[in-house]
């Protein structure tokens, strides 16, 4: 009988052992752990919050309509207010009290939040450190002052303050479905941002006189009262920021007589606060019916260098706004304001898009701000709900804040002109996150309090869709898995799970934004899939608009939705620290074929090895491949110096050694079918503890590649190691795990078959130089721009 014979290629590839895993439900065993349901992790559903995650039958969430008049102090640098709040009691509770909250008093020098962080200092120490140590000295006279809190007729009503919080004893219960309106007059010492701190105050531009104004947080706002949590009454301490309530405003706010506003909401006196010019320079672009691309300037560079040059600190003028179905409201006002604006139609709604800005901003804000506006708003539209309010603002104040309709943001250039590609991109960046922020939380409105992440992190992960969308070659910081992995491999003790209170985050941007951001994005691209993705996510933001969400309503109705089960997915990236880490162990390679004659010798060869292609993130090439327009391809003149520059890349060196053993003679007939076959058996294990899929990219002898994506439910039943056989039609010259990166795999060094060799010193180097000195103010590139 003739025979066959059947060779084994072997490549051996050893790592360290499994590090220890935190199993939860069964300590003895190998699986049943990391994919069992999340249970009662996850809170009852209730008449109010279904087990699908929609709002149920008997939802319900309270309102708060407010009239305020505030009067800007710009010499004495403080903020008076009166409002009227009307409280609308729609849960089936009846109220003793109610609580609102006195955000300003963080700068308060009694707070405890000004006390409870550790401030180690370094050496030497300098003045600065030495004055920042005297709290109570630098916050004197800081704080909300309470005048009077009464009902409409005038009679004082009691109350206490607890450091951020204010409880309001009502004179008789509120029962359900009940109103109660009150009164409350307040002013306080407008804080010096840039010193101070805050998201609010005040912003000095050198020796000049004239600042900008963000007047933020500054009237007592009610506090939420819901189904799932009672009063949300925690402190503010600078870090969760806000749970607030759905209502109606009225505002007016007086202000110097040269000072331009920018609000929440719409202004109903425009013809009043407006020179003739610029009121019909409003009228023309706001009520344009065709196309605009270029925005308008209501308020030209040249009227603001004037008013800047003679102020006028006597007179005053009321602007006059209002807001409907708002959970806050925030205005800026500055004399130094340049004003654009670009009516944009999204979804068959009129939306004006437009910025505010002093001078030092103008060449970056005139070019990007409002484009940039009203390319957020298309693109979240796309993504979660159409955009329900009548403008959108972006205000240049070197922060970054959000609020209803109007956000804060940075982007000045160099006294020269010229600007960085960090300050570029940092500024685009910023504007997209602030202004994404009108949907998480301003419209799909999570606790921000107690979750940062429902807002931060989802806003960052749309905000990384956004961003591609702006550019498919866009730096993203947040969204790639790649960009993670260094915050993920930390040590332990460094690290919490998403899951986690605002207050108790040890690195908050990496923790709120990052992470969340990148969990998305690859469940997005990888382990759903978008079309599975985008519908549920889209339907969570559909339920939940204008209504108050919790973690599980999100988690739930993504599965609901999809039909996909996520519960293994959430334990691991939400509610854990564990890192990816899968690594290819061995790989066991065999074929049939003839034999030559002789044994084949043992052989060692050495080789360049396969040269990966330059990284491109999976979502870069997605989204080319589906014909997408990019904005700087619709609107070229987004394009600038920085659009055209990349930065290169040193190639990379592999070896393989091949070894040949385990010559077996099997019959031939058997072999028919298989013969001509590749077959390669791959021992994976799980070292980082996290669970995901595994993706393996093969490359061929004749130059191909193909991917294979293995879902996570491989580890189902045995969570540390597998091993997984393929069969191929061609010669593997080469295997690489998670090619595009897609994972946040945190050590690519046991990616790979054969093993590459590590890149010496000199290569990190000469890779680390690569592109330095492109912010530097000598450099070639930067002055270009001029």
């Amino acid at each position: 009988m003739n025979k066959y014979i059947l060779t084994f290629l072997l490549i051996s590839l050893t790592h360290l052992g499994l590090q220890a895993q935190n199993l939860r439900n069964n300590p003895s065993s190998n699986h049943g752990n990391k994919f069992e349901q999340l249970g009662t992790i996850l809170p009852d559903a209730s008449p109010y919050r279904t087990a699908s995650g929609a709002p149920g039958a008997n939802y319900w969430q309270q309102q708060a309509d407010y009239k305020i008049n505030a009067t800007l102090d710009e010499k004495a640098l403080r903020l008076h207010g009166e409002e009227q709040i009307t409280y609308t009691n729609n849960s089936p509770d009846v109220l003793t009290y109610l609580w609102v909250q006195l955000d300003e008093n963080q700068h308060n020098p009694n707070n405890e939040s000004n006390f409870f962080d550790g401030n180690e200092k370094g050496f030497p120490l300098t003045t600065g450190q030495l004055d920042g140590m005297d709290i109570k000295k630098n916050l004197e006279g800081y704080g909300v002052n309470i005048l009077t809190v009464a009902d409409t007729s005038g009679i004082p009503l009691k109350y206490t303050i607890n450091y951020t919080m204010m409880r309001i004893d009502l004179p008789v219960a509120l029962k359900p479905k009940q109103k109660f309106t009150f009164q409350i007059k307040w002013n306080y010492k407008l804080p010096e941002r840039m010193k101070i701190g805050g998201r609010g105050g005040y912003e000095r531009f050198g020796t000049d006189s004239n600042c900008t104004f963000t007047i933020t947080q500054w009237y007592p706002r009610m506090c939420v009262y819901s189904d799932y949590q009672g009063w949300n009454n925690k402190q503010f301490t600078g870090r969760g920021e806000f749970s607030l309530v759905f209502g109606n405003f009225e505002v007016s706010m007086k202000v110097p007589a040269d000072h331009v506003v920018a609000s929440t909401g719409t202004c109903s006196n425009y013809k009043e606060v407006l020179t003739p010019a610029q009121f019909a320079r409003w009228t023309s672009t706001s009520s344009a019916t065709g196309t605009v691309t270029e925005p308008v300037e209501v308020v030209t560079l040249d009227e603001a260098k004037a008013r800047e040059l003679n102020p006028d600190k006597t007179n005053y003028k009321v602007w006059k706004y209002t807001a409907k179905n708002v959970r806050d409201f925030a205005w800026g006002s500055s004399r130094k304001f340049v004003w654009d604006a670009l009516p944009v139609v999204v979804e068959g709604k009129k939306i004006m898009c437009m910025s505010y800005y002093p001078k030092e901003a103008y060449g970056l804000y005139r070019k990007y701000s409002t484009k940039t506006v009203a390319h957020t708003i298309r693109v979240y539209s796309k993504y979660t709900i159409a955009y329900p309010y009548p403008v959108a603002i972006s205000v240049e104040a070197a922060n970054g804040m959000e609020y209803p309709m109007i956000c804060f943001n940075f982007g000045r250039t160099d006294t020269d002109g010229t600007y960085s590609s960090r300050t570029k991109y940092g500024m685009l960046g910023v504007i997209i996150h602030e202004v994404g922020h009108n949907f998480f939380p301003m419209i799909i409105n999570s606790d921000e309090r107690n979750w940062s992440w429902m807002d931060e992190g989802l806003n960052t992960f749309v905000q990384f869709l956004a961003e591609q969308e702006f550019d498919n070659n866009y730096p993203s910081a947040r969204g790639p898995a790649h960009k993670i992995v260094d915050y993920m491999k930390l040590p332990k003790n460094q690290l919490e799970p998403i899951m986690t209170n605002s207050e108790n985050i040890n690195q908050f941007g990496p923790n709120a934004y990052a992470k969340p951001a990148t969990a998305l994005n690859i469940l997005r691209e990888t382990v759903m899939g978008q079309e599975l993705f985008d519908y549920a996510f889209k339907e969570y933001c559909r339920r939940w608009a204008f209504k108050h969400p919790s973690p599980a309503d999100f988690f739930r109705t993504m599965e609901d939705a999809s039909g996909v089960d996520l519960d293994w997915y959430w334990r691991g990236w939400f509610y854990d620290i564990e890192p990816v880490d899968i690594s290819l162990d061995s790989v066991l390679c065999f074929e049939a074929k003839m034999p030559s004659g002789a044994l084949e010798k043992m052989v060692e060869v050495k080789s360049g090895g396969v040269k990966p292609a330059e990284f491109i993130h999976i979502s870069r090439i997605r989204n080319k491949a589906s014909g997408m327009k990019f904005l700087v391809d619709q609107d070229t003149s987004l394009r600038d110096f920085y659009y055209y520059y990349n930065e290169s890349s040193e190639p990379e060196t592999t070896k393989m050694v091949n070894r040949h053993e385990n010559i077996t003679p099997v019959n031939e007939e058997e072999l028919k079918a298989y013969a001509g076959k590749y077959y390669y058996e791959l021992h994976l294990s799980n070292i980082g503890g996290l669970v995901m899929p595994v993706i393996i990219q093969w490359n061929y002898e004749d130059g191909t590649s193909e991917v294979d994506y293995i879902s996570a439910y491989i580890w189902r039943k045995n969570e540390f190691r597998v091993t997984k056989t393929f069969m191929k039609e061609k010669k593997v010259k080469s295997i690489l795990l998670d090619p595009y990166k897609e994972t946040a795999d945190i050590f690519e060094g046991n990616n790979t078959w054969p093993s590459k060799d590590a890149p010496s010193r000199f290569d990190l180097y000469k890779a680390k130089t690569i592109g330095r000195g492109q912010n530097n103010e000598d450099n070639p590139m930067k002055k270009a721009q001029k």
